[in-house]
């Protein structure tokens, strides 16, 4: 019985002993944003970023574990940057020594293991400030399209906001989908207000508001339109000698109306139902430059109030092409 306890102790001395390194893929560090509410911080807009590989080392019995886990999905190696904790709290971009942080991170320590490398070895973060703002409400639908409200309770909130907002950046948005829209056409809705901090990065507000929209108008549906057809109308000065390149056609080609059936058709039997005005001011600039479109709703109809358009006009980023024309002789020449 001696021997073979000594043999079994011998056995696990053995295995403990033994250390391998092995490499991970797909490891992740996540933004950890409840420990920085008054701040807003990010890996180049984005709330996490992807480690490419990380080598650790520890006991054979441990990385087989680990790899077990992995392979069930009942462990991932994801981590949270808290950048309080890392002295990043100044607005500007700060550089993040990975090997460092995860060295030291709580998740290598409960896994017993160690950090050997990793790529890449550093990542920008990119640290704002946020201040508390005045914010006003605006509702919108899931196509981003403004909607017209009857009532908004309260019409602003305080809320943190980035501290280099300010005019019509100072917006929190409420998304009201199509059931939201029916019921708020009968009773206000209460919904949670948020920010749009980036493409993508949201933040919610702590306080919701109530919202009443006006009664559907009789006889007008909604309709999404995909294929406007865009006309240019130049400046007297400006036509056979400009042509336009639009950079955002199948945005500007989208368009949410309301109206009755018969000003729809007629709206679409438009030669052109959006219109882009070209004006002399407009060939100063020879970089991209940003115009809100004119939508060409049919006069009888836009009269009679039986066609209107839903939200926002879009605004068309475009260049201004000069026309080739035969290039003049060099100087001294004939």
């Amino acid at each position: 019985m001696v021997v073979i306890f000594l043999t079994c102790l011998i056995w696990a001395w053995a295995d403990l002993s033994k250390t391998e390194e092995v490499g991970f893929s797909n490891a992740i560090i996540n933004i950890d944003k409840t420990a920085t509410p008054g701040l807003w911080v990010s890996f180049d807009n984005e709330p996490s970023v992807l480690i490419n590989k990380i080598m650790l080392k520890g006991t054979a019995s441990k990385i087989a574990d680990l790899e077990r886990k992995i392979r069930e999905g009942s462990e991932s190696l994801e981590f949270f940057l808290d950048a309080k904790q890392e002295a990043m709290t100044d607005s500007g971009k700060h550089l993040l020594d990975i090997l460092r942080f995860l060295k030291k991170s709580s998740k290598i320590k409960q896994l017993g293991l160690t950090v050997e490398s990793c790529e890449p070895e550093t990542l920008d973060v990119q640290v704002i400030k946020l201040e508390k703002k005045s914010l006003t409400i605006k509702c919108i639908d899931e196509n981003g399209a403004t909607i017209k409200t009857e009532s908004i309770e309260p019409p602003k909130i305080n809320m943190l906001a980035r501290e280099d907002w300010s005019g019509e950046q100072l917006v929190a948005y409420v998304l009201l989908s199509r059931a939201d829209r029916e019921q708020a056409r009968q009773i206000a809705v209460s919904k949670t207000p948020y920010i749009k901090l980036a493409p993508g990065q949201t933040r919610n507000s702590n306080i919701p508001v109530k919202v009443k929209l006006p009664p559907t108008e009789k006889g007008l549906q909604e309709y999404n339109i995909t294929s406007a057809t865009i006309g240019f109308v130049f400046s007297a000065n400006l036509v056979g000698k400009y042509d336009v390149e639009l950079l955002n056609p199948a945005d500007v080609a989208t368009v949410n109306i309301k109206a009755t059936a018969a000003a729809k058709k007629a709206y679409e039997d438009q030669p052109y139902q959006i219109i882009l005005h070209i004006l002399d001011e407009d060939k100063k600039d020879p970089g991209e430059k940003r115009k809100k479109v004119v939508y060409n709703f049919p006069e009888e109809f836009f009269r009679k109030n039986e066609i209107r358009l839903e939200g926002e006009p879009k605004e068309a980023r475009f260049k201004l092409r000069p026309l080739s024309l035969a290039e003049p002789p060099p100087a001294g020449t004939n």
